[in-house]
Protein backbone atom coordinates (compact mmCIF):
# COMPACT_ATOMS: atom_id res chain seq x y z
CA UNK A 1 0.00 0.00 0.00
CA UNK A 2 1.40 3.45 -0.79
CA UNK A 3 1.95 6.01 1.92
CA UNK A 4 -0.67 8.27 0.34
CA UNK A 5 -3.30 5.51 0.35
CA UNK A 6 -2.56 4.70 3.98
CA UNK A 7 -2.97 8.35 4.97
CA UNK A 8 -6.26 8.57 3.07
CA UNK A 9 -7.49 5.40 4.78
CA UNK A 10 -6.73 6.95 8.16
CA UNK A 11 -8.71 10.09 7.30
CA UNK A 12 -11.80 8.10 6.31
CA UNK A 13 -11.41 5.74 9.28
CA UNK A 14 -11.29 8.73 11.64
CA UNK A 15 -14.67 9.80 10.25
CA UNK A 16 -15.89 6.22 10.74
CA UNK A 17 -14.90 6.32 14.43
CA UNK A 18 -16.67 9.68 14.87
CA UNK A 19 -19.86 8.17 13.48
CA UNK A 20 -19.53 5.09 15.67
CA UNK A 21 -19.41 7.26 18.78
CA UNK A 22 -22.92 8.54 18.02
CA UNK A 23 -24.24 5.14 19.13
CA UNK A 24 -22.83 5.45 22.64
CA UNK A 25 -25.38 4.61 25.35
CA UNK A 26 -27.76 3.04 22.84
CA UNK A 27 -26.08 -0.03 21.31
CA UNK A 28 -24.75 -2.00 24.29
CA UNK A 29 -24.14 -4.91 24.55
CA UNK A 30 -23.21 -4.47 20.89
CA UNK A 31 -20.06 -2.47 20.07
CA UNK A 32 -20.14 1.05 18.65
CA UNK A 33 -19.70 0.83 14.88
CA UNK A 34 -19.60 3.42 12.13
CA UNK A 35 -19.29 3.04 8.37
CA UNK A 36 -18.28 5.28 5.48
CA UNK A 37 -18.59 4.51 1.75
CA UNK A 38 -16.03 6.20 -0.53
CA UNK A 39 -16.05 6.45 -4.34
CA UNK A 40 -13.33 8.29 -6.28
CA UNK A 41 -12.00 9.80 -3.08
CA UNK A 42 -15.36 11.20 -1.95
CA UNK A 43 -17.78 10.06 0.75
CA UNK A 44 -21.05 8.94 -0.85
CA UNK A 45 -22.66 7.21 2.13
CA UNK A 46 -22.43 7.16 5.93
CA UNK A 47 -24.06 5.20 8.71
CA UNK A 48 -23.69 4.00 12.27
CA UNK A 49 -25.25 1.40 14.53
CA UNK A 50 -27.94 3.50 16.20
CA UNK A 51 -29.60 1.14 18.66
CA UNK A 52 -29.25 -2.44 19.87
CA UNK A 53 -31.41 -4.75 17.77
CA UNK A 54 -31.57 -2.34 14.85
CA UNK A 55 -29.63 -2.25 11.57
CA UNK A 56 -25.84 -2.28 11.71
CA UNK A 57 -23.62 0.54 10.47
CA UNK A 58 -22.82 -0.97 7.07
CA UNK A 59 -26.51 -1.51 6.29
CA UNK A 60 -27.38 2.08 7.24
CA UNK A 61 -24.55 3.40 5.03
CA UNK A 62 -25.53 1.28 2.01
CA UNK A 63 -29.18 2.32 2.35
CA UNK A 64 -28.15 5.93 1.66
CA UNK A 65 -27.21 4.99 -1.90
CA UNK A 66 -29.83 5.28 -4.62
CA UNK A 67 -27.69 3.37 -7.13
CA UNK A 68 -26.16 0.47 -5.23
CA UNK A 69 -24.29 -0.80 -8.28
CA UNK A 70 -21.70 1.90 -7.52
CA UNK A 71 -20.55 -0.28 -4.60
CA UNK A 72 -18.66 -2.44 -7.12
CA UNK A 73 -16.24 0.47 -7.55
CA UNK A 74 -16.34 1.72 -3.95
CA UNK A 75 -14.47 1.22 -0.68
CA UNK A 76 -16.41 0.77 2.52
CA UNK A 77 -14.77 1.72 5.82
CA UNK A 78 -15.94 0.11 9.05
CA UNK A 79 -14.22 0.23 12.44
CA UNK A 80 -15.16 -3.34 13.37
CA UNK A 81 -15.05 -6.48 11.24
CA UNK A 82 -18.43 -7.03 9.53
CA UNK A 83 -20.44 -9.70 11.33
CA UNK A 84 -20.68 -13.13 9.75
CA UNK A 85 -23.49 -14.61 11.85
CA UNK A 86 -27.22 -14.07 12.19
CA UNK A 87 -28.17 -12.37 15.45
CA UNK A 88 -30.80 -9.66 15.80
CA UNK A 89 -29.96 -8.77 12.17
CA UNK A 90 -28.61 -10.69 9.10
CA UNK A 91 -24.82 -10.95 8.54
CA UNK A 92 -23.27 -7.72 7.22
CA UNK A 93 -20.48 -9.66 5.50
CA UNK A 94 -23.08 -11.45 3.36
CA UNK A 95 -24.67 -8.13 2.42
CA UNK A 96 -21.30 -6.71 1.29
CA UNK A 97 -20.59 -9.86 -0.75
CA UNK A 98 -24.05 -9.64 -2.33
CA UNK A 99 -23.33 -6.06 -3.48
CA UNK A 100 -19.83 -7.05 -4.66
CA UNK A 101 -18.14 -4.21 -2.82
CA UNK A 102 -14.69 -3.53 -4.29
CA UNK A 103 -12.76 -3.05 -1.03
CA UNK A 104 -13.35 -3.12 2.74
CA UNK A 105 -11.08 -1.28 5.20
CA UNK A 106 -11.32 -2.30 8.87
CA UNK A 107 -9.85 -0.94 12.10
CA UNK A 108 -10.39 -3.95 14.41
CA UNK A 109 -11.14 -7.63 14.07
CA UNK A 110 -14.13 -8.74 16.14
CA UNK A 111 -13.31 -10.52 19.44
CA UNK A 112 -16.77 -12.09 19.52
CA UNK A 113 -16.15 -15.83 18.98
CA UNK A 114 -19.20 -15.86 16.66
CA UNK A 115 -17.23 -13.61 14.27
CA UNK A 116 -13.48 -13.66 15.15
CA UNK A 117 -12.05 -13.38 11.65
CA UNK A 118 -14.87 -15.17 9.83
CA UNK A 119 -16.24 -11.93 8.40
CA UNK A 120 -12.89 -11.14 6.77
CA UNK A 121 -12.61 -14.71 5.47
CA UNK A 122 -16.04 -14.44 3.83
CA UNK A 123 -15.13 -11.17 2.14
CA UNK A 124 -11.78 -12.40 0.84
CA UNK A 125 -13.29 -15.68 -0.35
CA UNK A 126 -15.66 -13.60 -2.49
CA UNK A 127 -12.73 -11.75 -4.07
CA UNK A 128 -13.16 -8.53 -2.08
CA UNK A 129 -9.93 -6.75 -1.11
CA UNK A 130 -9.70 -6.36 2.67
CA UNK A 131 -7.35 -4.11 4.64
CA UNK A 132 -7.22 -4.37 8.44
CA UNK A 133 -5.52 -2.51 11.30
CA UNK A 134 -6.21 1.07 10.18
CA UNK A 135 -6.36 3.22 13.38
CA UNK A 136 -6.47 -0.06 15.30
CA UNK A 137 -5.42 1.49 18.63
CA UNK A 138 -8.10 4.20 18.42
CA UNK A 139 -10.70 1.57 17.52
CA UNK A 140 -9.85 -0.54 20.56
CA UNK A 141 -10.03 2.51 22.81
CA UNK A 142 -13.47 3.41 21.43
CA UNK A 143 -14.80 -0.09 22.10
CA UNK A 144 -12.76 -0.92 25.20
CA UNK A 145 -15.91 -2.02 27.02
CA UNK A 146 -16.82 -4.50 24.28
CA UNK A 147 -13.28 -5.88 23.94
CA UNK A 148 -12.90 -6.30 27.72
CA UNK A 149 -16.26 -8.08 27.91
CA UNK A 150 -15.35 -10.46 25.07
CA UNK A 151 -11.68 -11.06 25.87
CA UNK A 152 -11.68 -11.06 29.69
CA UNK A 153 -15.22 -12.38 30.18
CA UNK A 154 -16.12 -9.56 32.57
CA UNK A 155 -17.47 -6.01 32.38
CA UNK A 156 -15.21 -3.01 31.89
CA UNK A 157 -14.88 -1.66 35.43
CA UNK A 158 -14.51 2.05 36.26
CA UNK A 159 -13.81 3.26 39.79
CA UNK A 160 -15.02 6.74 40.71
CA UNK A 161 -14.71 8.75 43.88
CA UNK A 162 -14.10 12.24 45.24
CA UNK A 163 -11.58 12.89 47.97
CA UNK A 164 -10.44 15.89 49.98
CA UNK A 165 -7.05 17.52 49.65
CA UNK A 166 -5.98 15.64 52.80
CA UNK A 167 -7.07 12.27 51.43
CA UNK A 168 -10.52 11.51 52.88
CA UNK A 169 -13.49 10.11 51.00
CA UNK A 170 -16.05 10.79 53.76
CA UNK A 171 -16.35 12.16 57.29
CA UNK A 172 -16.18 9.87 60.32
CA UNK A 173 -19.97 9.45 60.23
CA UNK A 174 -19.61 8.27 56.59
CA UNK A 175 -21.15 11.47 55.19
CA UNK A 176 -19.53 12.18 51.83
CA UNK A 177 -21.66 15.12 50.62
CA UNK A 178 -20.46 17.34 49.11
CA UNK A 179 -16.75 16.97 48.44
CA UNK A 180 -16.73 17.71 44.70
CA UNK A 181 -18.35 20.77 43.10
CA UNK A 182 -21.53 20.97 41.03
CA UNK A 183 -19.61 20.79 37.73
CA UNK A 184 -18.05 17.52 38.83
CA UNK A 185 -21.44 16.15 39.83
CA UNK A 186 -22.90 17.00 36.42
CA UNK A 187 -20.00 15.22 34.74
CA UNK A 188 -20.68 12.14 36.88
CA UNK A 189 -24.29 12.08 35.60
CA UNK A 190 -22.96 12.15 32.03
CA UNK A 191 -20.70 9.20 32.89
CA UNK A 192 -23.64 7.29 34.35
CA UNK A 193 -25.53 7.63 31.07
CA UNK A 194 -22.61 6.02 29.23
CA UNK A 195 -22.31 2.82 31.30
CA UNK A 196 -24.53 -0.25 31.58
CA UNK A 197 -24.39 -0.50 35.37
CA UNK A 198 -23.61 1.50 38.50
CA UNK A 199 -22.55 -0.22 41.73
CA UNK A 200 -22.36 0.74 45.41
CA UNK A 201 -21.89 -1.08 48.67
CA UNK A 202 -24.45 -1.37 51.46
CA UNK A 203 -22.85 1.31 53.64
CA UNK A 204 -23.01 3.92 50.85
CA UNK A 205 -26.61 2.95 50.11
CA UNK A 206 -27.55 3.32 53.78
CA UNK A 207 -25.75 6.58 54.58
CA UNK A 208 -26.15 8.45 51.27
CA UNK A 209 -29.47 6.96 50.05
CA UNK A 210 -28.42 7.61 46.42
CA UNK A 211 -30.81 7.43 43.48
CA UNK A 212 -28.05 6.28 41.10
CA UNK A 213 -29.86 7.61 38.05
CA UNK A 214 -29.25 10.28 35.41
CA UNK A 215 -30.64 13.66 36.40
CA UNK A 216 -28.17 16.42 35.43
CA UNK A 217 -27.71 15.02 31.93
CA UNK A 218 -29.80 13.51 29.14
CA UNK A 219 -29.51 9.77 28.65
CA UNK A 220 -30.52 6.35 29.84
CA UNK A 221 -30.37 5.27 33.47
CA UNK A 222 -27.85 2.52 34.23
CA UNK A 223 -28.81 -0.72 35.96
CA UNK A 224 -28.38 -0.11 39.70
CA UNK A 225 -26.29 -2.70 41.52
CA UNK A 226 -25.90 -2.94 45.28
CA UNK A 227 -23.94 -5.36 47.44
CA UNK A 228 -26.03 -6.12 50.53
CA UNK A 229 -24.76 -9.50 51.69
CA UNK A 230 -27.22 -9.99 54.57
CA UNK A 231 -30.15 -7.94 53.20
CA UNK A 232 -30.05 -5.36 55.97
CA UNK A 233 -30.89 -2.33 53.81
CA UNK A 234 -34.27 -0.67 54.24
CA UNK A 235 -36.83 -1.27 51.49
CA UNK A 236 -37.62 2.47 51.70
CA UNK A 237 -34.30 3.48 50.12
CA UNK A 238 -34.30 5.05 46.65
CA UNK A 239 -32.47 1.97 45.38
CA UNK A 240 -35.59 -0.13 45.86
CA UNK A 241 -38.17 2.27 44.39
CA UNK A 242 -38.53 0.02 41.28
CA UNK A 243 -38.11 3.06 38.98
CA UNK A 244 -35.19 1.44 37.19
CA UNK A 245 -33.75 -2.04 37.06
CA UNK A 246 -31.87 -2.87 40.27
CA UNK A 247 -29.80 -5.92 41.20
CA UNK A 248 -29.09 -6.71 44.85
CA UNK A 249 -26.31 -9.26 45.39
CA UNK A 250 -26.53 -11.13 48.69
CA UNK A 251 -25.79 -14.48 50.36
CA UNK A 252 -29.31 -15.26 51.61
CA UNK A 253 -31.91 -15.57 48.86
CA UNK A 254 -32.85 -15.30 45.19
CA UNK A 255 -36.05 -13.48 44.23
CA UNK A 256 -37.30 -11.78 41.08
CA UNK A 257 -39.63 -8.79 41.22
CA UNK A 258 -40.57 -6.03 38.80
CA UNK A 259 -37.34 -4.06 38.23
CA UNK A 260 -35.70 -5.72 41.25
CA UNK A 261 -33.55 -8.86 41.26
CA UNK A 262 -32.23 -10.38 44.47
CA UNK A 263 -29.39 -12.66 43.43
CA UNK A 264 -27.85 -15.04 45.94
CA UNK A 265 -24.13 -15.75 45.73
CA UNK A 266 -21.94 -17.98 47.87
CA UNK A 267 -19.99 -16.18 50.58
CA UNK A 268 -16.82 -17.80 49.32
CA UNK A 269 -15.65 -16.30 46.02
CA UNK A 270 -18.42 -13.69 46.29
CA UNK A 271 -16.82 -11.00 44.15
CA UNK A 272 -15.77 -13.34 41.33
CA UNK A 273 -19.30 -14.76 41.23
CA UNK A 274 -20.74 -11.25 41.15
CA UNK A 275 -18.61 -10.28 38.17
CA UNK A 276 -19.52 -13.54 36.42
CA UNK A 277 -23.23 -12.87 36.96
CA UNK A 278 -22.88 -9.35 35.52
CA UNK A 279 -21.71 -11.01 32.30
CA UNK A 280 -24.79 -13.22 32.44
CA UNK A 281 -26.92 -10.08 32.84
CA UNK A 282 -25.20 -8.63 29.71
CA UNK A 283 -23.82 -5.70 31.70
CA UNK A 284 -20.79 -4.74 29.66
CA UNK A 285 -19.52 -1.87 31.82
CA UNK A 286 -19.88 -0.81 35.45
CA UNK A 287 -19.01 2.41 37.23
CA UNK A 288 -18.39 1.85 40.94
CA UNK A 289 -19.28 4.86 43.08
CA UNK A 290 -18.39 3.63 46.55
CA UNK A 291 -17.89 3.33 49.33
CA UNK A 292 -14.29 3.00 50.41
CA UNK A 293 -14.53 -0.69 51.38
CA UNK A 294 -16.27 -1.65 48.13
CA UNK A 295 -13.74 0.25 46.02
CA UNK A 296 -10.87 -1.30 47.99
CA UNK A 297 -12.34 -4.77 47.41
CA UNK A 298 -12.22 -4.35 43.62
CA UNK A 299 -8.75 -2.78 43.79
CA UNK A 300 -7.44 -5.58 46.03
CA UNK A 301 -8.75 -8.23 43.65
CA UNK A 302 -7.26 -6.41 40.63
CA UNK A 303 -10.74 -6.15 39.13
CA UNK A 304 -10.72 -2.69 37.58
CA UNK A 305 -9.70 -0.99 34.35
CA UNK A 306 -9.68 2.72 35.10
CA UNK A 307 -10.17 5.11 38.01
CA UNK A 308 -11.61 8.64 37.85
CA UNK A 309 -10.76 10.59 40.97
CA UNK A 310 -11.83 14.11 41.90
CA UNK A 311 -9.59 15.89 44.40
CA UNK A 312 -11.25 18.90 46.04
CA UNK A 313 -9.36 21.72 47.80
CA UNK A 314 -11.29 21.35 51.07
CA UNK A 315 -9.93 19.36 54.01
CA UNK A 316 -11.69 17.18 56.61
CA UNK A 317 -8.78 16.69 59.02
CA UNK A 318 -10.08 13.23 59.83
CA UNK A 319 -12.56 10.73 58.39
CA UNK A 320 -12.72 7.70 56.11
CA UNK A 321 -9.49 7.43 54.12
CA UNK A 322 -9.69 7.36 50.32
CA UNK A 323 -8.71 4.05 48.70
CA UNK A 324 -5.10 3.53 47.68
CA UNK A 325 -4.43 2.14 44.24
CA UNK A 326 -1.49 1.33 41.95
CA UNK A 327 -2.97 3.09 38.92
CA UNK A 328 -0.97 4.83 36.21
CA UNK A 329 -1.91 8.50 35.73
CA UNK A 330 -2.97 9.06 32.10
CA UNK A 331 -4.88 12.37 32.22
CA UNK A 332 -5.33 15.31 34.58
CA UNK A 333 -7.77 18.22 34.30
CA UNK A 334 -8.93 21.14 36.44
CA UNK A 335 -12.68 21.45 36.86
CA UNK A 336 -13.75 24.69 38.55
CA UNK A 337 -11.20 24.26 41.34
CA UNK A 338 -11.34 20.46 41.59
CA UNK A 339 -8.60 18.31 40.10
CA UNK A 340 -9.84 15.36 38.02
CA UNK A 341 -7.34 12.56 37.57
CA UNK A 342 -7.72 9.55 35.27
CA UNK A 343 -5.76 6.40 36.04
CA UNK A 344 -5.32 3.18 34.13
CA UNK A 345 -5.00 -0.15 35.90
CA UNK A 346 -1.48 -1.67 35.63
CA UNK A 347 -2.93 -5.19 35.40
Amino acid sequence: MTRHDHHQDEIFMQRTLELALLGRSYVSPNPMVGSVIVHDGKIIGEGWHRKYGQAHAEVNAVQQLTDKSILRESTIYVNLEPCSHTGKTPPCADMLVQHQVKKVVIANLDSNPLVAGNGVKKLRAAGIEVVTGILEKQGRELNKRFFTFMEKNRPYIILKWAETADGFIARENFDSRWISNEHARQLVHKWRSEEDGILVGARTAMHDNPQLNVRDWTGRDPVRIVIDRYLKLSAKLHLFDRKQKTICYNVLKHEEHNNLLLIRLDEQDFLQQLVKDLVKQKIQSVIIEGGAATLAMFIGNELWDEARIFIAPQKFGKGIAAPRHPGILIEQHMLAGDSLNFYRSPH
